[in-house]
């Protein structure tokens, strides 16, 4: 998955805002600048700069993402095009 991501963003960098954790799961809200190069998340952004948080919750068991759940903000990205 990560790999398809940089191959369609070759700038993909986020930083974390928040980061919490208990014994089996990890909360991070993190914070996207980057230029998808055609289109992301069915929007055109064509190369265009965006800036978009994604709020992501990992569960891990036996020292693994067992599970992931996340919501990126689409509609952040929608007013930038």
């Amino acid at each position: 998955m990560l790999a398809g991501d940089y191959r369609d963003i070759p700038d993909l960098r986020f930083s974390v805002e928040r980061l919490v954790s208990d014994a089996t799961t990890v909360a991070s809200r993190l914070c996207f600048d980057c230029h998808p190069k055609a289109e992301f998340m069915g929007l055109p952004v064509d190369g265009r700069r965006v800036v978009f948080h994604e709020n992501v919750f990992y569960r891990f068991a036996e020292g693994k993402i067992q599970e992931v759940w996340s919501v990126i903000d689409k509609a952040a990205i929608e007013l930038q095009l």
